[in-house]
Parts: structure tokens; C-alpha cells; sequence
């Protein structure tokens, strides 16, 4: 495509900014702008270079700021002063990341661990009583889940809880130093209670993990029984006081326990609305659900920042006389720093449209709207998809933005380096993230096994055949063979084939379903009662599992990007997103394209193609970059990067002004290579005369 035929293409689209900026906030809109208008005042902002000491106590007040402010209690009960408003409760969460991730951080422990873990896994009794506390700040609280011992593997913590029927009390323990409870924010300094996960045991039985209240500190320290340390000074995130809890013989009354799913009688008798201990631990670890959501959101929100920083810096710094001698090339324009960043940016469109279908659905949940058990499953496995990939992206986005803004991003003034700091954790808690994906696998695998479960005889019959018809078809070439045909000596039939909706689509799923038909059937053929072999045969098909779940959860933003554009109303804007939309899909499989040319899904023409439609569509979004990152929505109280705000402009038009007047004036100094240049002409002409002669 030439150049002319580029720009009209370009020209005569544009975008309805404000419009497409209350599409990207969603459900919960006007949450999120009064959550932004809060995180953006001068009492919320991050201060650079406080020690940790300081920052932690200035978090801290912080946190009073937002009870003032009224703005934690939405998702807690009416009759306490609450709106039982889930969804609106994390969207108002996730914009606290802006003021400075501490702060979202520290406030996702008090209201949305420690007190919806009260609200959630305790009954009325246990919400009258602790939850006016919790949500005023008067009891500040830990969630001590993790231990030094078992951090993903909750099942198996050590930390026991042992039901005394003389006292009718709990005996918590941790009876051994790798039972410690570690990482807790709010346990180093602040925190005066605990919900402690911990083995119930009365009459001798085990029953599993349980909630327990447990207060752990008073004004003068901590109480008889407990111990701690301060985790302190961490790679990122010291506004927060994680530390440590160590129990020995704390004993907390009967009630203590968080009984919504599992109670103990005055007797010590057990009893559970849900009999399988298997299923009661996964339905109350999935009421918990919210952390992952709220940094899945929260990862998107710094990749929008880093991405309007390093967009808004990319559009006026200048560099090189590539095209003129007297003017620079905007960095923008060049094709490298498209691909480094258009990319990106297309990637956190998808990831924002794909949060909002999961804050959509967590909201239906928690409401009661959508509160079945398959709704519930598939919340859990949307958000354990999600939060890996989002969380992964901020870290590479962080990074990335850092580098296209050069020295710059460096200096602390402009953001980079203290947001990829803070966000470099939310990669491994609230669950890390290869566990997260591992789980995502492991469900689309039940679900490959119930699809087979359900077929008779004679579909399964066909099945097989079809299979041999794929093996014959893919992996001997014939597919590829008929797309060179079909593509050969033109480029555009190529570009026709990757822009289609069907074909990405098809691309994208065919993947998934091929990896997990391959894992599936090499785990068909293993006895499952042999529990050794069983562990070995999955353990060598783990790391394919997990790519298998990154690649659903890749589709899913794709699906989710995709109705976004069915709901956008305006035509250019719908336009552009639809090319943001494609460089999302093409990207995707342009970095596995290895697979989908082992895998016989693409001929070599029409892979050879790939790279370059993709640099067309760059061309075409790059005028819209601007446009795409202000509807993002985040003011200068919000990025706070000075790189951002207009400095590098009039710097560079300072700097134009002054050659352009030095051109003008006689006492310009003559450029050596202009001097070089006439010396020659002069003796070439001299050359030209002698000979003449």
C-alpha cells in the first residue's frame, strides 16, 4: 500500500474520544470517576522518596482519607451503612493503583481481604459484630492465608486450630516455623486482628481448612500467644507493612470460627452444608475471588498509564534528520517504536474490555443475580485466566514504556521505575501466576473429558476419523499447499485472510483445542489409580497445559474485544478499534507462528505475509495513537509524569524556533559538510574547465 493510499485511508477516520472513554469505563462509570477524582487529590498521591517508615504511616492515613471519603463500604452490607454494590466496590479499588499502588494494595487487605472475608465466610452474628469496626478503620486487620511453607498450596498449611470442649475455645498453633504466616500486609505494624487460616480439629477429626477470627494486638503490642516479625524494606510496595504471625496456644472463643460453611457445637460436633471437604474448601476459597479480580483490573490500569506516558512523550520528542534537513522525525513515526508500543496498546484494550466481562460476572455472583455453582466455577477460572496475563503484561508494559522514553523514563519524577517496583509482586500473590494458569488448564481439560463422556459410540467413531483427517491434512502440508495455491503472487488474498473476524477466530481457538486434544490424549492411556505415575505423566505435559491456558485466556480477551466493537456506536472510532482489534489477534499469532507452521495452519506465503500486514496496520493506527491513550481518561493528577505534561513540546519547539531564526540570520555558521560539499563542486567545475580547454 503507498503512501497516499495510507493516509487518505487514515485521514478520513476519527475517533469520538469521550465517547470511547465512558465505553473503556464500563458498567460502573461514574464509581470510577469519583474514585479517580479521589485518587488524583493531593491527600491520596504517592510521595516519591519517602522512607518506608514514613510511607507506611502516610498509607496508613491515607486509608482514613478513603473512610471519610466513604468510598470503602460498598460492598458491605445496607444495614450497616454499606450498598452491596460488589462490582462497584472493586471498580472504586482498581483507581486507587493511580494514587500509588500502596495504597490500593493496602486498602484491598483491610476491606477487601480481611473484612470481606468476615463478610463472606461469617454469618449475621459475626457481621454486627466486626464489620462497623472494620469498615471505620477502628480494626485494622490482617489475611493470614499464606504461609513460609505452603504459599499456593493452601490445602495443605500447617497452622492448626484444635476445638477444647471444657473451654469451648480454639487452640491455634503454628507448630513449626514453616507454619508461619508471612507476608501479611497490616501484620508488621497496624494490624489488631487476624482472619487466620487454619486445619479445624475437634473429636479428633481434621476437617480442613477454616476462617478464624483471632485478634493479635492491642495499644501495647501483641497479645499473649502471638508473635511477629516485620518483613521489612521490599522490592516495591513499602507503604505497606507486611510481616509475619506465629501463634503459640492462642486461644480465641467458639464463635471466633467463620462458620458460614463449616460450624462446631458447644459438644464439638462438625457440621457443613456442603459434605465434600474438597468441594467446601474450593467454594470458600472461590468467596474470595475478589483479589484476583481487583488486580487484574489494577494491572490494566498501569499499563493504560505507562502506555499514555510513553505515547503522549513518543507524539513530541524529536530525533534525527531523516526526512529534512531542518526538521527532527517525531519517535513516533518511526515503524520500531509503533511496533514497540502500538502493540502493547492494542493488548491493553483487550485486557480492558475482557476485565470488564469479568467484573460484570463477579458482580452477578456476589449480587446473587448469577449465583449458581457454574457460575461460580466459571468466575473463578475467568479470573485465574485473567489476573496472569494482565499482571505479566503491566510488568513487560512498565518496562517497555520505560525504554521508549529513554533516560527519561528513568528519573523517578516520571513514574516508570516506582510503578514496575510496586507491580512487580502482583505477579505472584493472590495467587502466582503459573499456579493460577495451571488451574485454568486443568479445567479446560474437565471440560474436554466431559464432551467425550457425553458422546455414543458412533460420534466417537467419527471423531477418530476426523482426527486422522486433520493428522493427514495438517501435518502432511496439504492445508499449506492450498493456501500457497490459493495466495500466490498476491499479497492482498493473505491480508484478506488474517483481517477476517472467522479466521482469527478460527486461528486462535484451533490452537487451544489442538494443545489440549494432545495433552488429553497422552494422559488418556495412564492408570489413574496409580498416583505416581499419574503425578510423572502430568508433570511432563505441565508446561504445555499452561500454555494452553494462556493461549484461552488470550482467545478470551480476543472474544471479549470483539463484542466490545459490536457495542461501540461510532463508526470511525469502531473503524480504528477494529485495526487495534486485528494487530491484537495478528501479534498473537505472529509470536507463535513457529506452532502454526509446524502445525501445517499457515503456509509459508501466507506466514511470510504476517509481519508486514501488521506494520500496515500500525501505519494506520499511529495517527490515532494519541487518541486511543486520552481516552484512557487519566489527567496530569493522575500520571504525574512531567514527560507527560507538555515540557518536551515547547521544548522542542523552543529548539525549532531557534534554528529556524539562526537560518534566517547572516550569522549562521556555515555546516562543514556544506563547506566540503561546495569545495568539491568548485573543483569538479574547475576539473570541467581545464578539460575543456
Amino acid at each position: 500500500m503507498s503512501t497516499e493510499q495510507l493516509s487518505a485511508e487514515t485521514t478520513n477516520v476519527s475517533i469520538d474520544v469521550a465517547a470511547l472513554g465512558e465505553q473503556l469505563l464500563g458498567n460502573w462509570a461514574a464509581i470510577r470517576k469519583e474514585a479517580r477524582a479521589l485518587a488524583g487529590s493531593e491527600a491520596l498521591r504517592g510521595t516519591p522518596g519517602l522512607s518506608m517508615d514514613d510511607h507506611r504511616e502516610r498509607v496508613f492515613a491515607q486509608l482514613h482519607e478513603l473512610v471519610n471519603a466513604k468510598s470503602v463500604h460498598r460492598a458491605f452490607p445496607k444495614h450497616l451503612g454499606g450498598e452491596d454494590n460488589h462490582g462497584g466496590s472493586i471498580a472504586s479499588f482498581e483507581e486507587l493503583v493511580t494514587a500509588d499502588p500502596s495504597l490500593q494494595i493496602k486498602a484491598g487487605v483491610q476491606w477487601g481481604l480481611f473484612g470481606c472475608a468476615v463478610l463472606h465466610l461469617g454469618t449475621e452474628e459475626h457481621h454486627n459484630k466486626w464489620l462497623p469496626g472494620i469498615m471505620s478503620l477502628e480494626i485494622p486487620g490482617a489475611f493470614a492465608m499464606t504461609e513460609i511453607g505452603h504459599g499456593s498450596d493452601v490445602a495443605s498449611i500447617g497452622t492448626t486450630a484444635t476445638y477444647d470442649v471444657a473451654t469451648q475455645e480454639f487452640v491455634i498453633n503454628t507448630p513449626f516455623k514453616a507454619a508461619w504466616k508471612e507476608y501479611l500486609g497490616n501484620a508488621g505494624v497496624h494490624g489488631k486482628a487476624a482472619v487466620v487460616f487454619a486445619q479445624l480439629i475437634t473429636n479428633g477429626v481434621n476437617h480442613g481448612v477454616h476462617a478464624f477470627y483471632t485478634d493479635i494486638r492491642d495499644d501495647n503490642g501483641f497479645l499473649p500467644g502471638v508473635g511477629g516479625l516485620d518483613d521489612g524494606l521490599k522490592g516495591g510496595l513499602n507503604g505497606i507493612d507486611n510481616g509475619r504471625l506465629h501463634f503459640d496456644n492462642v486461644r480465641i472463643p467458639r464463635t471466633h470460627l467463620l462458620n458460614r460453611y463449616g460450624n462446631v457445637t458447644e459438644d464439638g460436633t462438625y457440621s457443613s452444608p456442603i459434605h465434600s471437604p474438597g468441594r467446601r474448601f474450593f467454594t470458600m476459597l472461590g468467596t474470595l475471588v475478589q483479589g484476583r479480580v481487583s488486580l487484574d483490573g489494577a494491572a490494566t490500569a498501569a499499563s493504560k498509564i505507562a502506555l499514555q506516558i510513553a505515547v503522549t512523550y513518543g507524539n513530541q520528542r524529536r530525533q534525527f534528520n531523516a526526512s529534512s534537513d531542518t526538521h527532527e522525525e517525531t519517535i513516533m513515526d518511526y515503524q520500531r517504536h509503533q511496533r514497540r508500543l502500538l502493540p502493547r496498546l492494542a493488548r491493553t484494550y483487550a485486557a480492558s474490555f475482557a476485565h470488564e466481562e469479568l467484573l460484570e460476572k463477579f458482580d452477578g455472583v456476589f449480587s446473587g443475580a448469577t449465583d449458581t455453582d457454574a457460575d461460580r466455577q466459571d468466575l473463578e477460572t475467568l479470573a485465574a485466566a485473567l489476573k496472569p496475563l494482565s499482571t505479566w503484561d503491566a510488568l513487560d508494559t512498565l518496562q517497555e514504556a520505560r525504554e521508549a522514553c529513554g533516560g527519561s523514563g528513568f528519573i523517578a519524577e516520571n513514574r516508570f521505575t516506582a510503578l514496575r517496583a510496586d507491580l512487580d509482586i502482583y505477579v505472584t500473590f493472590e495467587g502466582d501466576n503459573n499456579i493460577l494458569l495451571q488451574l485454568v488448564g486443568k479445567r479446560l481439560l474437565t471440560d474436554y473429558g466431559q464432551e467425550f463422556r457425553q458422546l455414543n459410540a458412533g460420534v466417537l467413531a467419527r471423531y477418530v476419523v476426523k482426527q486422522a483427517e486433520n493428522v493427514a491434512l495438517h501435518r502432511t502440508g496439504l492445508r499449506s499447499v492450498g493456501q500457497f495455491i490459493a495466495d500466490t503472487g498476491n499479497e492482498r488474498k493473505s491480508a484478506n485472510f488474517f483481517k477476517d473476524e472467522a479466521n482469527q477466530r478460527a486461528l486462535l481457538t484451533d490452537r487451544i483445542n489442538t494443545m489440549v486434544a494432545e495433552i488429553a490424549d497422552a494422559l488418556r492411556g495412564v492408570n489413574p489409580k496409580d498416583r505416581a505415575a499419574s503425578a510423572a505423566a502430568f508433570n511432563e505435559k505441565q508446561d504445555a497445559l499452561i500454555a494452553a491456558a494462556r493461549a484461552h485466556g488470550e482467545l478470551l480477551r480476543w472474544e471479549a474485544f470483539t463484542r466490545a466493537l459490536a457495542k461501540t456506536p461510532d463508526a470511525g472510532t469502531r473503524t480504528v478499534l477494529t485495526w487495534l482489534r486485528d494487530i491484537y489477534a495478528l501479534s498473537l499469532i505472529e509470536e507463535n507462528l513457529g506452532w502454526y507452521l509446524m502445525n501445517g495452519r499457515l503456509s509459508m506465503q501466507r506466514a511470510r505475509t504476517l509481519s508486514g500486514y501488521i506494520n500496515i496496520l500500525l501505519a494506520r493506527v499511529r495517527p490515532h495513537a494519541q487518541d486511543l491513550v486520552d481516552a484512557f481518561g487519566y489527567g496530569p493528577e493522575h500520571l504525574r509524569a512531567t514527560i507527560a505534561n507538555g515540557g518536551e513540546a515547547e521544548r522542542q519547539d523552543e529548539a525549532q524556533e531557534y534554528y529556524r531564526k539562526l537560518r534566517a540570520s547572516a550569522d549562521a555558521p556555515l555546516d562543514e559538510k556544506v563547506l566540503i560539499a561546495r569545495e568539491k563542486a568548485a573543483k569538479k567545475m574547475a576539473h570541467q574547465a581545464t578539460a575543456k580547454k
